[in-house]
């Protein structure tokens, strides 16, 4: 008789081979639509007049679907997922049914929510866009960065051990602050920082239709500016050795530098960075409006409050298209920032 983890790798295997999920060890929720900050480089915000959320119906119902695919880790992303009232309760109904959770936050409400978030959230990842005057001005909210502090202390203090990560997209407007942004990481008590370029041309955090050329200029770095990024790439690579060997930055310097080939790639310089991915085939994506999409990026495949999430993911058109999917041609993967790529004998996580 197969132990569990043996069983789970023999589901993730036969998923990648018969393109029919057996097994979905992640799944992403977006409890709520709407969005606490208003960032350059993202339009989730302003949608905000149209809220949607997630009900705890919804996670009840999302759970058979969860519990059957032995779903290991659920990440609450957004908009900001605090901003949904039920948002603890949701925590709850999963960690009840052993689910780990990492919350993808602004940072924003993490002090007044220190207490419950320790006690309910695995481990948090901020999003961070420079040294305090940078972060300040890409969020767009006056004293962002402190407030995003204060809450990093105050969980501390409750649980010096706790895990908060953060994630940066890198493009024109902080590029150049890059090492002054390592170095606040360091002094508010940031466990790992994560780095990734800027999404232009997709459909994703609210576009309803992809920006034209002028807007994205207004985030692209431009052709003159990519051996300033080539050299501040170089720098850290050269004098950040202990953080890359110690996990502080998660990336590898190779990593690092596909973030300039992929801005370098617009310019006909290279090609886009290969990604080996497979996402659609070991996660979801639930939207706010209940909407189902085999990533961030791709179109959906159904809502749950039609069908069941199983049968959602496991639909003919939903098999067809991981069946169909070409990484290496897909219009959508070659120029996708956010990749997944987990092993079908990865453990617990």
């Amino acid at each position: 008789m197969l132990t569990q983890p043996l069983y789970e790798t023999y589901q993730r295997f036969r998923t990648l081979q018969t393109h029919k999920i057996s097994s979905l060890p992640i799944v992403i929720l977006m409890p709520h639509s709407a969005c606490n900050c208003r960032c350059t480089m993202c339009d989730i915000w302003k949608g905000n007049q149209n809220l949607r959320q997630l009900s705890e119906a919804d996670i009840e119902r999302l759970l058979c679907t969860l519990k059957k695919m032995g779903t290991k880790r659920v990440l609450m992303s957004g908009g900001e997922a605090l901003l949904n009232s039920n948002f603890f309760r949701f925590c709850e109904m999963l960690r009840k049914e052993d689910i780990n959770i990492t919350l993808l936050s602004t940072g924003l409400t993490l002090k007044k929510n220190a207490a419950s978030l320790v006690k309910y959230v695995n481990d948090i990842i901020v999003s961070l866009d420079g040294d305090e005057v940078t972060h300040d001005s890409i969020r767009n909210i006056h004293g962002a960065f402190k407030i995003m502090a204060d809450g990093i202390q105050e969980i501390r203090s409750l649980s010096p051990g706790y895990r908060i990560g953060s994630r940066t997209v890198i493009h024109r407007l902080n590029f150049n602050k890059w090492i002054p942004l390592l170095i606040s990481a360091k002094i508010i008590g940031i466990s790992q920082v994560s780095f990734l370029p800027a999404d232009v041309s997709s459909h994703a955090f609210n576009r309803q239709q992809a920006w034209d050329v002028g807007r994205q200029e207004e985030i692209l770095l431009s052709e003159d500016q990519l051996p300033a990024l080539q050299m501040i790439i170089k720098t850290i690579v050269e004098d950040w050795k202990f953080e890359f060997e110690s996990g502080f930055i998660a990336e590898s310097p190779l990593k690092l530098q596909q973030i300039h080939d992929y801005y370098s790639a617009f310019y006909g310089k290279n090609p886009f960075p290969y990604k080996k991915c497979n996402a659609p085939w070991v996660s979801t994506v639930v939207e706010a409006d209940g909407t189902v999409r085999p990533c961030f990026f791709h179109e959906p495949l159904g809502n749950i409050h039609d069908q069941t999430l199983e049968e959602i993911i496991n639909s003919e058109k939903a098999i067809r298209f991981r069946k169909n999917l070409r990484m290496e041609t897909n219009s959508t993967c070659l120029k996708c920032v956010c990749t997944l790529n987990l092993s079908p004998r990865a453990g617990h996580f």
